[in-house]
């Protein structure tokens, strides 16, 4: 019998990527470092999405995994946004390490234009992008 594949693992292999890549890595929530207390105004923030087991064949082996993830790229302004925007994209262009599993590159799937939060002091840019991901054992 076969093993279901496991979220935590994907999630840490996205992460490491994003860190080797030079970010900042907040997971579900800004790194410790950023404001209001912190002088990080530059990073990234995972999230992700508990993902599906799915069969890999007709005999039902559900041990394929099927996820999408968000990172949210900050910046203290819309060019500096954008250049972690192209750091993330930098750091998920190839394939990522799971142990015991095979990954396909993650899929860009986009996002919305940069927006302003004048709810933070001072003021940062931010914009999430969506990414789809699948492995197989």
């Amino acid at each position: 019998m076969s093993t279901p594949p496991q979220v935590l693992p994907h999630r840490n292999a996205v992460a490491e990527a994003l860190e080797t890549g030079g970010l900042l890595v907040g997971l579900g929530q800004a790194p410790p470092t950023a404001p209001p207390n912190g002088t990080a105004y530059e990073y990234a923030v995972l999230y992700f999405a508990p993902g599906q087991s799915v069969s890999e064949s007709l005999a039902d082996a559900r041990t394929d995994f099927d996820t999408v993830f968000q990172v949210t790229c900050v910046g203290k302004t819309e060019e500096r946004c954008l250049w972690v925007a192209d750091q993330v994209r930098k750091a998920l262009h190839g394939p990522l390490t799971v142990d015991g599993r095979k990954t396909w590159r993650p899929e860009e799937l986009g996002g919305p234009p940069v927006q302003r939060d004048d709810d933070v002091t001072p003021p940062l840019f931010y914009v999430p992008i969506q990414y789809h991901l699948k492995s197989t054992s």
